[in-house]
């Protein structure tokens, strides 16, 4: 499809805010080794940022769960046809799709309908639940690039060319602030303890994490009464809304900021994260964490009779045991989070076990090299001879 003297065309298609900004670091990755490409597709802010030509905005798209995508199904259905229509009109060189399979795949059908090659970064929890979609995938996909090692496995045996470029996380969850340093930027008091909140990025999950979070960190600040509070918004959320979910809250010391959410991990004493991949960014910072997460009670009937793993956040998953505290759906009671977030404040051996974990688990991780071997896997695939890619 490419020649040398072609500029690339890629089409790229993020859901939601770290696939967004992973995306975003593959496409930079991409231009640094001097490659001349016209971008456009689905995202938001970080793909903006580099360039890329907005099609469909993701933070219209930015529901969670079964229900919440049944409800939006019209909405969803209209951008989706905005996508395959510019894709038949411009034809890429190849379609990148990041993560959100459900939409992606879709994407990927009009794709292969085409004969435009698809890549697709961060593979869908299918050792989670849902194996069934690694047929679909095999379909679909001409080259999978995955976050971490144990997932090459599962692509292998369905005949689906794989390769374990990294995770992205372990460049990207890095602050060059000391924790004072990043007090300082939130103008916050140094010497008096931080607990910073991280409720997710879509709609859905601020609603129904972010007062489970407010009401925690109510118990707190009673108990601790000089305790700061942080809460960094995604990019990809209105700050009205936020607002409006905050409502009349009774913390004084609430301060809320747009983005910068690696300051505010590394300005905590301890994080409260919703699962997803901000509790692998947060253990990469080295804040102690506890996780939670609440969702739609049909989504959570439905998958808590498919999920396969006895943990949900990222960060047990990969150190392939518990190291964090975990609190889903019913659990996540503010009186319960309240007691282990104020446990890791003030027990010195516990929070010494943890940051232990955390450079075991950054080891597991691999190195830093994660989007420059995804903008390698674009350059390789769109060449005409189609050079195999090692696993």
């Amino acid at each position: 499809m490419m020649t040398a003297s072609k500029t690339l065309s890629v089409m790229v298609s993020a859901g939601e805010a770290s696939g967004d900004a992973h995306a975003a670091h593959a496409i930079e990755a991409l231009r640094d080794q001097a490659v001349q490409a016209t971008c456009f597709g689905m995202g938001a802010d970080a793909l903006q940022k580099v360039g890329v030509e907005l099609i469909v905005d993701c933070r219209d798209l930015a529901v969670i769960g079964i229900v919440d995508v049944l409800i939006n199904y019209p909405r969803f259905m209209k951008r989706l046809a905005l996508l395959r229509e510019t894709m038949r009109q411009r034809m890429p060189d190849i379609l990148v799709i990041v993560d959100y399979p459900d939409f992606n795949l879709k994407l990927a059908q009009t794709a292969k309908s085409l004969g435009i090659p698809v890549l697709f970064y961060i593979s869908p929890k299918v050792w989670a639940w849902r194996a069934g979609r690694v047929e679909r995938i095999s379909k679909l996909v001409s080259h999978m690039a995955v976050l971490f090692p144990f997932e090459v496995e599962i692509y292998q045996q369905a005949g689906v060319p794989v390769t374990y470029v990294g995770n992205p996380v372990v460049a990207d969850a890095v602050s060059a602030f000391t924790i004072q340093e990043a007090r300082q930027h939130f103008n916050l008091q140094t010497d008096k303890p931080v607990v910073t909140l991280l409720p997710g990025s879509r709609t859905g999950e601020i609603m129904r994490n972010l007062p489970a979070m407010l009401a925690t960190a109510s118990i707190i600040a009673r108990q601790v009464p000089d305790c700061q509070f942080l809460l960094p918004v995604a990019p990809t959320l209105s700050a009205s809304f936020i607002n409006e979910t905050i409502g009349q809250s009774d913390i004084a010391s609430l301060s809320v900021v747009t983005g910068d959410s690696r300051h505010a991990m590394r300005a905590a004493d301890v994080a409260l994260v919703a699962s997803g991949t901000a509790t692998l960014e947060t253990a990469m910072v080295g804040t102690p964490l506890v996780v939670m997460y609440i969702i739609n009670q049909i989504n959570y009937a439905i998958m808590k009779r498919l999920i396969k793993i006895p943990d949900i956040s990222l960060v047990n998953i990969v150190a392939g045991k518990r190291i964090v505290p975990e609190y889903v759906q019913h659990e996540a009671t503010p009186e319960a989070m309240a007691s282990d977030v104020l446990s890791l404040m003030h027990d010195d051996q516990r929070r010494q076990q943890m940051h232990t974990e955390f450079s075991r688990l950054k080891e597991l991780m691999g190195d830093e090299g994660a989007s420059t071997r995804v903008a390698e896997l674009i350059l390789q695939l769109t060449r005409p001879e189609r050079v195999a890619v090692p696993v």
